[in-house]
């Protein structure tokens, strides 16, 4: 098949009949979007439909695109993703975004779930409790990152040192230890989140190293960011391509 019948056919995976919101206003605009992120970009490497939806839900997220993200939700449902999985990838977002954008995200998928008679609140996927959060949180940094983790709590100035427990209890311990997404998921989506922000190269530069410490090699990180691409643009797109590139450079 060509891409034009490639995206008639994923389209309709995700969307069922549901027609694009510019076929009548913006036919040109809606074909261009149809074949390039259906027919071409959902096709490129070989990450599943599902963690498709996942990447692309953060990514919406992160841009606060609340509408396309309410799409992107019904579309994820649609395919076989849990409600569960939905709320995990968002809350996902939390250290990076913060609160007041993850909350607006929130809301926008609530009201998918309560339109698809989906009960609310979902399972919780808490696994921490207050007196081990941050020992546990430490534990999945430094799985992660290895022992230049004790270094920066040691090195951190005295003024400091809170942003560094903040960091291995809040980041680590109450969100990265939560149930149904697995260590390679979560990192593969705070790849994402970060590269979708954009002026938080160093950053990226990180979360490659440690989405290869959880088993996520490059093809893996390149066929995900391309995944970002229709949602961020090229140049973040390509300044996340140039983090990944200098921590694995192509001869490696």
């Amino acid at each position: 098949m060509n891409r034009i019948e490639l995206s008639k056919k994923k389209f309709e995976e995700l969307f069922g009949n549901h027609v694009g919101p510019l076929a009548e206003t913006d036919p040109d605009l809606q074909e261009m979007l149809n074949h390039f992120i259906f027919g071409e970009v959902f096709y490129h490497g070989e990450l599943s439909d599902k963690l498709r939806e996942l990447i692309t839900l953060v990514v919406l997220t992160t841009n606060q695109t609340l509408d396309q993200l309410q799409a992107h939700v019904f579309a994820a449902l649609n395919i076989g993703v849990s409600p569960v999985a939905i709320k995990e990838a968002i809350y996902q977002c939390v250290p990076y975004l913060g609160f007041p954008k993850t909350l607006n995200a929130i809301q926008k998928v609530n009201e998918v779930f309560k339109a698809q008679n989906i009960t609310l609140p979902v399972e919780s996927q808490k696994t921490v409790l207050e007196e081990t959060r941050y020992e546990d949180g430490l534990k999945v940094q430094k799985d992660i990152f290895g022992d230049v983790i004790d270094q920066m709590h040691q090195n951190a100035p005295e003024n400091q040192k809170h942003i560094q427990n903040y960091l291995s209890a809040f980041c680590f311990g109450d969100i990265y230890t939560r149930k149904c997404l697995d260590l390679k998921t979560r990192e593969l989506l705070t790849l994402c989140i970060l590269s979708a922000l954009g002026g938080c190269e160093n950053q990226v530069k990180s979360h490659v190293f440690g989405n290869l410490k959880v088993g996520n090699d490059k093809t893996t990180l390149l066929v995900a960011i391309t995944q970002c691409l229709p949602y961020m643009g090229f140049p973040r797109t390509l300044n996340a391509i140039s983090c990944i590139n200098e921590v694995i450079p192509e001869n490696k």
